[in-house]
């Protein structure tokens, strides 16, 4: 019997350590977790079946009014202050004026405020807005105003100057979400439609199709992978959405190449992969994770390629490498020169950062380089890229 008794009371014990080491579990890992959310998002498949659909199809579409109704709600005007210093003319500065006019010339510098307008396109009924960074870099205050009329006060989660992304959020109800597509499922020739707040007239629309995809080394930011369109983008269209024919999101539209100041057919626009992809690291750790390996690289000249005897430019030069960093590990040397990233061929320092930089932390990039006049293959385990770091990769 007093077994029996001596069993229960070990057993009720260690049930209610249990119960006990399970609570505080779940109580530090509901702290530990990171924020995340859920895109209304068409899967892979289904946005390249329809896709082809509709190229396929012989019937042209006389109006594109339904995925303009469909879309348009989630797309935002913001509306940027800043508060900024304008310096004193250096003239006030000279001895001989100050002697005559001090008392016309305060010491202190005024003070004024900027104003600025872009768009934004909101991502996710939980209140985030994607917008490009340069829309709301050093702003003080960021009201976005809906296609209904609402206005809302945003707070900043995060930004990305290397890609030009940007998350804001707002607290609201109802929100519009927008249905993103797939950046896969593109080809030259799709019909598009930009989204925006153009010159701050109002939400405008209009229509092009794709010029070309992956367009880089474009001169907009570090890291480059821009989709080339021919609908009409202005001042004002930065940070608004890029969509098909079916009403999803493809790209966040981004800049204009002009020399007039208005369009001239080519417009540019960072695909929604890239942009999605962007969003939720900001979403998740405040700052967007890549790949870093730790060394500084130098463009090919044709005369530093012939002095290696390579045929072409392809490459890069490794002309120094991190102490201690992931390449030094790895072996690699400063006169290394890097042919390929993942068997993909080099074409200069841009798309080898980018390529490595696609790289999450902790995996391996596996590189074919030229040392001495051998080829050889070497595999780098990757690093996370510091974010004060903007010269290496």
């Amino acid at each position: 019997m007093d077994i029996v008794k001596t069993l229960i009371k070990y057993t009720l014990i260690g049930m209610v350590a249990a119960i006990v080491v399970l609570y505080f579990t779940q109580e530090e890992s509901s702290h530990d977790s990171k924020t995340s959310v859920i895109f209304n998002e068409v899967p892979v498949d289904d946005a390249k079946e329809l896709a082809a659909r509709s190229r396929q199809s012989q019937q042209a579409t006389t109006s594109y009014a339904d995925a303009v109704k469909t879309t348009s709600p989630a797309v935002v005007n913001i509306h940027t202050t800043k508060v900024v210093t304008q310096r004193r003319p250096r003239l006030l500065d000279d001895p001989l004026f100050k002697r005559f006019f001090e008392e016309f010339a305060p010491s202190i510098p005024r003070k004024k405020l900027e104003t600025s307008l872009g768009s934004g396109v909101i991502i996710s009924d939980k209140g985030y807005i994607i917008t490009n960074n340069h829309v709301i870099e050093g702003a003080d205050e960021i009201q976005i105003t809906l296609k209904d009329g609402r206005n809302f006060q945003a707070r900043m989660i995060g930004a990305d100057p290397g890609s030009d992304i940007a998350v804001l959020h707002v607290d609201a109800q109802d929100l519009p979400a927008i249905t993103l597509g797939q950046s896969e499922a593109i080809e030259i020739g799709d019909v598009v439609l930009a989204i925006g707040n153009p010159f701050g007239v109002g939400q405008t629309v209009t229509m092009g199709i794709v010029s070309a995809t992956g367009r880089d080394r474009v001169g907009l930011s570090l890291f480059e992978n821009f989709i080339q369109t021919d609908a009409a983008i202005n001042p004002g269209n930065s940070g608004g959405a890029l969509i098909n024919a079916f009403g999803h999101l493809i790209g966040i539209n981004t800049a204009i190449v002009t020399r007039s100041g208005g369009s001239q057919g080519i417009g540019f626009a960072i695909p929604i992969d890239n942009a999605k992809n962007i969003a939720e690291d900001i979403i998740q750790f405040g700052h967007v994770v890549r790949g870093w390996i730790g060394i500084e690289i130098q463009n090919l000249s044709i005369k530093l390629a012939e002095s290696f005897g390579l045929k072409d430019t392809n490459g890069v030069l490794i002309a120094g490498v991190l102490n201690q960093g992931p390449a030094d590990k790895a072996d690699l040397r400063p006169g290394d020169v890097i042919l390929s990233v993942n068997g993909a061929t080099v074409i200069d320092g841009k798309h080898a950062i980018n390529m490595i930089a696609q790289s999450k932390p902790g995996t391996s990039v596996n590189l074919t380089i030229q040392r001495s006049g051998q080829t050889l293959k070497v595999q780098v385990v990757t690093s996370e890229r510091p974010q004060i770091q903007k010269s290496r990769n």
